[in-house]
């Protein structure tokens, strides 16, 4: 690899990456990564070799996430999400505090399901529609809409499946859904509390203490307009039982993907099998056929999760990981604590300089060339982990998910500025990361060491 080879890599990369982030006329992410990755094979910067070793790590994690957002594509046809939503209203029983704490665990529950990024499209414009409808004003709606976005990204960190880049990343790592999420889960989840504990704290004063009247159809049931009257109390109750049946059907299938991990089952067929489902379900009950799921399905987030990994392979090659690891393995070595610690910080900046997705995979790739034993090396990718998912959100930039909130707040002429994003994020997201850090470690000294 020559010394100018090596130049036009980082320069492609850094190229890349501001073009994802600036997203000129709306640009489709995964325009700028193709164009990327297909330059450093050009330039010979990635060999045929290595597109059949990224291939092996990217296409079962694609297929999972796409399979996952056909699912939530589907359910959107039922009237599932506005269901939802409703029923939040319903149980807030006009109280804009418990409110607040409903919809983040909404946006929590969503991302479990889902994802993080089909979690913030799916949510975002419900939310928005609520608080439109109870006539609240910016400044109010701020708390659900800034809370909800950051607590759906970060919900990503309990479970592998909820993020493609962290599915990737286990396949490098060598480490099952099964473990990841049973050490994972607990730490990250009270990271989360603390985290939207934190949140609560900042938007104290905003937080409307009672809300105005409303009907609780205010966004329709089910497929109905809020505009259309009111259905009746037996159609209600025949949609509100064909919601459970669907929550049922979610968590069964969730259930599956933990269990297909444990006994060594590819995931992508679980979810495979979970959306040929939904959509046998969906053409029996509303007569749709899949015509308008081949439409919705984000089928670039293949190219754009291929691509990417081919440009971090890029930077791989050109000695950028070897580098890393000369750097930080003697840091890593010292203790289990400072070794957490070390990684979710630099996670973090690297986050928000270049975004969590080559972030994670540059991070995952240096721990593999590390010389570290199992626990310790599983212990310390969680840690980057909270670093790539929670530690990202502190610029609005750091991760594509947040990108696709402000974007999908100004398709809704709804305007966040940057300034109202970060003065929340500089409070709430580094002692957040320092705590969901430290009790990480402490439940990895317990239960597995």
């Amino acid at each position: 690899m020559t010394l100018t080879t090596g130049f036009f890599t980082i320069l492609i990369f850094l190229f890349t990456i501001g073009l994802i982030i600036w997203r000129p006329r709306g640009l489709n992410e995964a325009v700028p990564a193709a164009i990327g990755a297909v330059t450093l094979i050009l330039i010979g910067s990635v060999s045929f070799h290595d597109l059949i070793e990224i291939s092996s790590k990217v296409t079962e994690a694609a297929i999972t996430i796409i399979a996952t957002m056909v699912m939530a594509i589907a359910l959107e046809s039922f009237g599932f999400f506005h269901w939802a939503a409703t029923r939040l209203l319903y149980i807030a029983k006009g109280s804009g505090k418990k409110l607040y704490w409903l919809t983040n665990l909404l946006c929590f529950f969503m991302t479990i399901v889902f994802n993080n990024d089909g979690s913030i499209l799916i949510t975002t414009p419900i939310l928005l529609l609520l608080l439109r409808q109870l006539s609240l004003k910016k400044h109010q709606m701020l708390p659900y809409l800034i809370s909800g976005a950051i607590i759906a990204t970060a919900s990503s960190a309990p479970i592998g499946v909820s993020n493609i880049v962290n599915l990737i990343s286990l396949k490098i790592i060598g480490m099952s859904l099964y473990q990841q999420t049973a050490m994972m889960f607990v730490p990250s989840v009270l990271g989360l509390i603390f985290l939207a504990g934190l949140l609560y704290l900042v938007f104290s004063k905003e937080i409307p203490d009672r809300l105005p009247p409303v009907t609780e159809h205010i966004l329709g049931i089910g497929r109905y307009h809020p505009l259309k009257p009111k259905p009746n109390q037996d159609l209600i109750k025949k949609q509100t039982r064909i919601m459970v049946y669907v929550i049922l059907f979610i968590l069964c299938m969730r259930i599956l993907l933990f269990l297909a991990s444990f006994i060594g089952i590819p995931i992508a067929y679980v979810a495979i099998t979970g959306s040929i489902g939904i959509l046998a379900w969906r053409y029996f009950y509303l007569k749709l056929s899949a015509v308008d799921i081949i439409k919705k399905a984000p089928w670039h987030i293949f190219v754009f999760a291929y691509s990417m990994y081919v440009i971090v392979y890029g930077l791989h090659n050109i000695g950028l990981t070897k580098i890393l690891v000369k750097g930080i393995e003697p840091i890593l070595s010292s203790s289990l604590l400072s070794a957490n610690l070390t990684m979710g910080i630099l996670l973090t900046i690297l986050s928000n300089i270049f975004n969590n997705h080559p972030a994670l995979m540059i991070g995952t790739i240096s721990l593999s060339e590390m010389q570290l034993d199992p626990i310790t090396m599983k212990a310390i990718y969680l840690s980057t982990i909270i670093g790539s998912d929670i530690g990202s959100l502190l610029l609005p930039v750091g991760t594509l998910a947040t990108l696709l909130w402000l974007n999908s707040l100004r398709q809704q002429k709804f305007k966040i500025k940057w300034l109202d994003y970060i003065r929340v994020s500089v409070v709430v997201i580094p002692p957040t990361i320092i705590f969901t850090l430290i009790c990480l470690y402490v439940w990895i000294r317990l239960i597995f060491i």
